[in-house]
C-alpha cells in the first residue's frame, strides 16, 4: 500500500501557529482513524504526538475542519482499545506516491483524556530514536 519510508518524507516546514513544537514519533504499524460521524475509516496514522498527528489516505481531506475521531487497536493483552477526540485538519498535500494524500491534525477537544494512551502508544510502538 505505502512504499515510502517514514525518514525519506519531505517536511515543509509550516509558517505560524502551524509550527510544531514537538518531537514527532514515527510508529512501527499504522493505526486506523475513524471519522465517528461517518463511522468510517478515513486513513492511518503516520507519526503521532499527544498534540497532533500526521494521517495518510487515499481521499482528500478537507482542511480547517474539526473532525470527531477514534483510534481503535488492539492492547498487548489482545483486548480493544479506543482513544476518542476531535481534531483540525491543519494542512493536506498529495504523498509522494500520488495515489495518496497527506494530512497534519491538531487535537483540539479530549486531549488530555487521550495524552495518557498516545504517549503509552507512542512508547511501545514508535521506532526508537
Amino acid at each position: 500500500m505505502y512504499t515510502k519510508k517514514p525518514f525519506e518524507r519531505d517536511e515543509v516546514e509550516p509558517e505560524g501557529a502551524n509550527r510544531r513544537t514537538v518531537k514527532r514519533r514515527h510508529l512501527i504499524y499504522y493505526l486506523r482513524v475513524w471519522d465517528l460521524d461517518s463511522e468510517k475509516v478515513i486513513g492511518h496514522v503516520v507519526d503521532l504526538t499527544p498534540e497532533g498527528f500526521m494521517l495518510i489516505s487515499d481521499q482528500p481531506i478537507e482542511t480547517d475542519k474539526a473532525f470527531n475521531l477514534e483510534i481503535r487497536w488492539d492492547d498487548p493483552d489482545g483486548g480493544p482499545t479506543k482513544i476518542h477526540f476531535q481534531a483540525e485538519a491543519r494542512w493536506s498535500k498529495r504523498d509522494i506516491n500520488a495515489s495518496f494524500y497527506d494530512t497534519g491534525f491538531m487535537i483540539t477537544e479530549g486531549a488530555g483524556e487521550a495524552f495518557v494512551p498516545i504517549q503509552d502508544m507512542i512508547d511501545r510502538i514508535g521506532f526508537d530514536d
